[in-house]
């Protein structure tokens, strides 16, 4: 599969995960939420950056549900439950964050 972005071809796994992480700009996350529905704020591109920050700084490391939860409510100073992470990305944080952050696909299971 591919996406066709600024004049570009961007390969994409069957499930739309990247295949070559380095295509993955700001512009690229902006074009790929807004295929799915969604109009990144501050607060999903904290949640983005944090994700991205694990997977290339930390042993290719992909928080699960509960690790980002904890993570986020330090980062915005609040106390969270599930749904308020759920509300930024509905089809799994982890994973439909992950994926328009330019990550590969976890092959865990379980969001919680």
């Amino acid at each position: 599969m591919s996406l066709e972005f600024n004049g570009n071809t961007i390969e994409t796994t069957a499930t739309g995960y990247l295949v070559n992480h380095e295509d993955w700009s700001e512009d690229l996350a902006k074009f790929m939420a807004e295929q799915e529905g969604i109009e990144l704020t501050d607060k999903h591109w904290d949640l983005m950056n944090f994700l991205r920050d694990e997977y290339f700084t930390n042993n290719q490391n992909q928080p699960n549900t509960r690790n980002i939860l904890k993570a986020m409510a330090d980062k915005w100073g609040q106390k969270l439950q599930q749904k308020d992470i759920y509300d930024l990305f509905p089809k799994d944080p982890s994973k439909q964050g992950g994926r328009i952050a330019g990550l590969p696909e976890s092959r865990r299971k379980g969001g919680y």
